[in-house]
C-alpha cells in the first residue's frame, strides 16, 4: 500500500470527519455482530464482511447526491448502511427474517431499496457491472443529471462482460462510475498472480475510459477522487474509473481460513493502515474531539448494531405463503 497521502493534513471540518468517524465504525461494529450471528447459526448461506473496506464506500457516498444509484457484489452490507439502509432491516435480510428488506428471502447478498437507490447485492461475480450500466443509460435518457456507482472486486475485473460494459458505456458516454474495490486478493488469489497488468484502471484505455488508482484506506482521499469522477459523469463526459486499493481483514467469507496470507501481513495493516484509526487521529490532533467523545461515540453505535440484532431475532421467519409471492409465474 501505498503511504499516506496529503489528506492527513486535511482541511476536512470538525462535523465531516465525526460524520466520516460515525459512519465508517456503524459498517465495522455491524459487520462484527454479523459474524457473531453467522457462528451462532443465526445467519446461513454465504456471508461476506466489509470489515477493513468502511473507507470506500463512505468516501464514495460523500460525493453522492439524492436520487444517484449504487449496485455491487455479494460484499455489500457496508453498501447498504452507508447510502441510509436502516441496520435493523439489513440485519433481519441477514437472519431471513420476514422484517428484512427483501422480507427474508434474499439473505445477505440480495437484498435491495428502491426508496435509497441501492439496487443490491449480486452472487454472481461481476454480473453487477453491466446492470450497472444499465442503470446509468435509463438516468441517461431521462436526462436527469444522476450518476450510477458500479462497485465491483479485482476479481470480477477479469470477467468478460466488464469489457463489453465499458465499450458500451464509452460508446454511449453513460454516467457510470466503475469503482473497483481491489483488497488485493480476490477470493483467494493475490492479484499479482492473477491479472497480467499491475493496475486495473488502465484497463479502460483502450475504451478511451480515464481512471485513477485512489488509496483506499483514507476516506478524505477516496471523497476527494469520488468528487472529480462524479463531476466528470455529471459533465456528460461519459463513464469514469476509480481503483480503491482496501484490505478486508476477514476471510474471503465466513468460511474462508484466509491462509493464503500471513497474520503478520493483516496486523501490520491494522496497526498501520487501519481507515477508522487514521480519522480518529485526525479528530483527536485537530482537538475536534476527545478520547471521551469518541468512546460516547462507540457507545452509541454498539446500542444501534445491538438493537438490530434484537430486532432481527424477534422479527418472525416468512410465512410459507411467501414463496409464491415476487416471482414472475
Amino acid at each position: 500500500m501505498a503511504a499516506r497521502k496529503a489528506s492527513d493534513k486535511s482541511n476536512a471540518s470538525k462535523d465531516e470527519l465525526l460524520k466520516f468517524y460515525r459512519e465508517m465504525l456503524l459498517i465495522r461494529r455491524f459487520e462484527e455482530k454479523a459474524g457473531q450471528l453467522y457462528g451462532m447459526g443465526l445467519i446461513g448461506g454465504f456471508c461476506h464482511l466489509y470489515i477493513g473496506q468502511e473507507a470506500v464506500v463512505v468516501g464514495l457516498e460523500a460525493a453522492a447526491e439524492d436520487g444517484d444509484k449504487r449496485i455491487t457484489s455479494y460484499r455489500d452490507h457496508g453498501h447498504m448502511l452507508a447510502c441510509g439502509m436502516d441496520p435493523k432491516g439489513v440485519m433481519a435480510e441477514l437472519t431471513g427474517r420476514g422484517g428484512g428488506y427483501s422480507k427474508g428471502k434474499g439473505g445477505s447478498m440480495h437484498m435491495f431499496s428502491r426508496e435509497k437507490h441501492f439496487y443490491g447485492g449480486h452472487g454472481i461475480v461481476g454480473a453487477q457491472v453491466p446492470l450497472g450500466a444499465g442503470l446509468a443509460f435509463a438516468d441517461k435518457y431521462k436526462e436527469n443529471g444522476r450518476v450510477t456507482f458500479a462497485y465491483f472486486g479485482d476479481g470480477a475485473a477479469n470477467q468478460g462482460q466488464v469489457y463489453e460494459t465499458f465499450n458500451m458505456a464509452a460508446l454511449w458516454k453513460l454516467p457510470v462510475v466503475f469503482v473497483i474495490e481491489n483488497n488485493q486478493y480476490a477470493m483467494g488469489t493475490a492479484q499479482k498472480r492473477s491479472t497480467s497488468t499491475p493496475d486495473l484502471h488502465t484497463r479502460g484505455e483502450a475504451f478511451g475510459i480515464p481512471g485513477e488508482i485512489v488509496d483506499g484506506m483514507d476516506v478524505l482521499a477516496v471523497k476527494a477522487a469520488s468528487a472529480k469522477a462524479v463531476a466528470h459523469c455529471r459533465s456528460g463526459d461519459g463513464p469514469y474509473i476509480l481503483e480503491i486499493k482496501t484490505y478486508r481483514y476477514r476471510g474471503h467469507s465466513m468460511s474462508d481460513p484466509a491462509k493464503y496470507r500471513t497474520r503478520d501481513e493483516v496486523q501490520k495493516m491494522r496497526e498501520e493502515r487501519d481507515a477508522i484509526e487514521h480519522v480518529r487521529e485526525l479528530l483527536l490532533q485537530g482537538k475536534h474531539a476527545s478520547e471521551d467523545d469518541l468512546k460516547a461515540i462507540d457507545k452509541e453505535i454498539k446500542v444501534i448494531v445491538n438493537d438490530a440484532a434484537e430486532f432481527a431475532k424477534e422479527s418472525p421467519e416468512p410465512a410459507l405463503a411467501e414463496l409464491w409471492t415476487d416471482i414472475y409465474a
